[in-house]
């Protein structure tokens, strides 16, 4: 469990998927929508889409420990660790409508390393659950920090968000970008503006 928060705890722990109930659902929406159920490129839609949610909220039944699975090794190297354009996909909380692009990852070790597979780990992890960029971004520092104990962590990501793209003001060039900084990059400014000097700009919409 992250000391900083509850944002390693699956919204029910005991909760188990049930794609059978979970494409009924699918079912009663597309019937919603005035749509025939019954023709034919509609027959196995409701079934097909709860398998695919299930993937999309898998990650309420993962744990960061389970994840990190003991890729924690020592080292002495105290420099930036910088991992960047990391994919990520997830639903909006609000809509339930995507939001995709990437995430940068940085720390300064303290010590000991994690491995770098793992980062992308956790952030599938934590992207497959009912989201909001700015909560996701500080989920995936305060993760690493509480893996690996380092000097201080620093996450960017940016993405694009089908919620202001395909509704509402319909921005399809819009992009967002949020960070979030923890240890000696929330305090120490020059550290910080190395880490930011370090990875990619801004970038058009993806898609």
């Amino acid at each position: 469990m992250c000391q900083h928060c509850d944002c390693d705890s699956p919204a029910n722990p005991t909760f188990s998927f049930n794609a059978k109930d979970t494409a009924q659902h699918y079912a009663n929406i597309i019937l919603a929508s005035g749509e025939n159920l019954h023709r034919e490129g509609l027959l196995d839609t409701p079934m097909r889409a709860a398998k695919a949610f299930g993937d999309l909220t898998a990650g309420y039944h993962q744990d960061l420990h389970t994840v990190a699975n003991g890729a924690i090794f020592a080292s002495d190297n105290p420099d930036l660790v910088l991992v960047q354009n990391i994919e990520f996909y997830s639903l909006c909380e609000h809509h339930i409508l995507p939001f995709f692009g990437v995430a940068h990852i940085g720390y300064l070790p303290d010590g000991k390393v994690l491995g770098l597979s793992k980062l992308a780990r956790i952030v599938d992890m934590y992207a497959k659950r009912l989201q909001i960029q700015e909560n996701l971004t500080k989920q995936i520092a305060q993760a690493i920090h509480e893996l690996t104990d380092c000097r201080g962590v620093a996450v960017v990501m940016d993405a694009s968000h089908m919620c202001m793209m395909m509704r509402g003001v319909g921005k399809q060039q819009s992009t967002t970008r949020t960070t979030c900084m923890l240890g000696v990059y929330e305090t120490d400014s020059q550290a910080r503006m190395e880490f930011l000097s370090t990875i990619p700009k801004r970038v058009p919409a993806f898609g």
